[in-house]
């Protein structure tokens, strides 16, 4: 079976959790903070606020910026990312994507502002940056934040500088399947020290100092088990996804009678998913299938067309189209040159 995602935990994360078990200290403490500030450093952030999931992370991003009105974001994307604006009591307005970067069609997002937009939320789907330079100079003009969901775009480049520095706050998942993991976890990006300082106080029940209530908040801290591993994972980020481009650049040269995903010029794409358009899609799973190679459709359905969202549905054609066709196949660092042309092979229907 060649799987579509495996999680690499090596030597180095199985001590770092020893050395917190037997520390004793398991909750948050010394090493969230030495995670979120060498997470910070590694994105070009001047501070990182760690959560215990991604979905959380996005929703902290949206509460310390006060968005309350309409924010502007893809369908084409995990629920977390329209979810987490209506838990902040904002309404999300969808915009199409791009049909080749999968990305937020900035000419779409541009018509769809109104009086009452407040934000845009570029998803950076899986692993390429959004159009930054687009979005930045539509948000300057109509005076709106920025709230990047980097949750697949772990180490990502928009003209050399990295996702998670490229708006107001960014949020990133560390998920199994994510670039890098920590079991389950989240972190959010910022450059403003009052957007940390209340991400940090909601995260922790809204007290500053132990049982001093300040404000508002809930629990979610990032355990020091997940951190540990955090850290560790961090060193290896870089490698995971130069593997995760090699492994892409063999089925840029190989596969045939299907589109592949390409990458803008100024971008370095990190392969969180490598996703293949195919007019046969029904075909190509069941080979799959046949031949144990794990796949993904990400995603089936749009968040639009989600019951939970019926009071936002809207006609996003390219979006609706692509549900249809997409199809991710195994691209993670543990793939064998063999798994490469097997993958290929029965792509090829060799």
């Amino acid at each position: 079976m060649i799987p579509i995602s495996k999680p690499i935990i090596g030597k180095e994360e199985k001590r770092a959790i020893l050395d917190v078990l037997s520390s004793g200290m398991l909750a948050q403490g010394e090493k969230t903070a030495q995670f979120e500030e060498n997470f910070a450093r590694y994105v070009g952030a001047d501070y990182a606020v760690a959560t215990n999931n991604g979905t959380t992370a996005l929703f902290l991003a949206l509460n310390a910026l006060n968005i309350k009105g309409e924010v502007l974001l893809p369908s084409f994307t995990f629920i977390a990312s329209a979810t987490s604006v209506l838990f902040n009591n904002a309404k999300p307005v969808f915009v199409d994507v791009d049909p080749q970067t999968f990305n937020i069609d900035t000419r779409d997002l541009e018509k769809k502002i109104t009086n009452k937009t407040e934000a845009i939320m570029s998803v950076h789907l899986y692993g390429h940056a959004c159009d930054m330079d687009a979005i930045r100079e539509i948000a300057k003009k109509h005076n709106l934040k920025i709230i990047e969901d980097a949750c697949q775009a772990h180490g990502a480049e928009y003209n050399g500088k990295k996702a998670g520095a490229l708006g107001d706050a960014a949020a990133f998942s560390f998920y199994p399947t994510k670039n890098m993991t920590t079991g389950e976890g989240g972190i959010v990006t910022t450059n403003d020290l009052k957007e940390a300082e209340t991400m940090r106080l909601f995260r922790n029940h809204g007290q500053a100092k132990r049982y001093i209530h300040n404000t508002l908040g809930y629990n979610f801290r990032m355990t020091d088990i997940q951190a540990a591993i955090g850290i560790e994972q961090l060193k290896k980020l870089d490698s995971f996804n130069e593997k995760r481009i090699s492994n892409a650049s063999y089925y840029d040269k190989h596969l045939e009678n299907v589109e592949i995903p390409s990458a803008a010029k100024n971008v370095k794409h990190v392969y969180h998913q490598y996703t293949l358009k195919s007019e046969s899609r029904d075909s190509l799973k069941e080979r799959l299938e046949k031949n144990n190679i794990g796949y993904g459709i990400y995603y089936p359905i749009p968040a639009h067309m989600q019951e939970v969202m019926v009071a936002y549905k809207t006609a996003l054609p390219i979006t609706e189209g692509l549900c249809k066709k997409v199809i991710s196949i195994p691209i993670h660092p543990s793939l064998k040159k063999s798994d490469l042309k097997q993958v290929v092979s029965v792509i090829n229907n060799n």
